[in-house]
């Protein structure tokens, strides 16, 4: 790929009170073979003092790397809503706060495949990595099962498949990832293979291994059921 990635890529971070999860994943962004320049935009609602103070040393201390833009977020799909709006360039990356892209190449390499729609599998916190195997084992299934799921904490996007299929609904706040990534065509959507992009364990530490893997189901037999996705379903308690 011999076009720069600030031409043609945009990164948007839904954020909430994520104190130094946000400046580790723009330190890990930011060391991307050929980002210099791209732009970032953060969708916050930070109401804690601790993690407005690393947004802002974020701001400061990648500024020279990275084109940081800080706008309005809220829940994720309304965040990712409102950075895609802003998006001009040919790909967008959706990406979490807690998610970090550990090896140089990653986002690079995948852009040579020129997909609609691209996720990565996780590994995870000590203990965890069981599950997210599982889990991981489960994009790749949704493939074959005509219904591509791509975790919401990374998806990389050809805008104009990301504006055809929809866009992401600010009015759904549970599954949200899933519910638009099943628009695209199977053929479209690709599970890159890496083994270097790290998430935290929390969802699952939060809410246990048993409810998740429940809800997942319960998404999938609901995938062509819209009002499923605009109820919370006990998630963000």
């Amino acid at each position: 790929m011999n076009t720069q990635l600030k031409d043609i890529l945009t990164i948007i971070i839904p954020s909430k009170n994520e104190s130094v999860n946000i400046y580790e994943c723009i330190g890990f962004i930011s060391k991307q073979r050929g980002i210099q320049g791209t732009r970032v935009i953060i969708a916050d609602i930070s109401d804690e003092e601790k993690s407005l103070q690393w947004l802002y040393q974020t701001q400061i201390d990648f500024k020279y790397s990275l084109n940081i833009e800080v706008i309005e977020g809220g829940y994720p799909s309304q965040g990712r809503l409102n950075g895609s709006k802003l998006t001009t360039t040919p790909y967008m990356l959706f990406l979490d706060s807690d998610v970090m892209i550990m090896n140089p190449s990653v986002i690079p390499n995948m852009m040579e495949y020129e997909k609609d729609l691209m996720t990565v599998p996780f590994i995870t916190d000590t203990g965890f990595n069981w599950v997210y195997s599982i889990f991981n084992k489960f994009q790749w299934l949704s493939k074959l099962l005509g219904t591509p799921f791509a975790v919401g904490g990374f998806q990389l996007w050809k805008t104009e498949s990301y504006w055809k299929v929809g866009g992401y609904n600010d009015k759904e706040i549970f599954a949200e990832d899933y519910s638009l990534s099943q628009k695209v065509m199977s053929k479209n959507f690709m599970v890159y293979k890496t083994s270097h992009v790290y998430t935290s364990a929390r969802r699952f530490k939060n809410k246990g291994v048993l409810w998740m893997f429940k809800i997942m189901i319960k998404s999938y037999l609901n995938r062509n059921n819209p009002e499923f996705f605009t109820k919370s379903h006990g998630y963000w308690n």
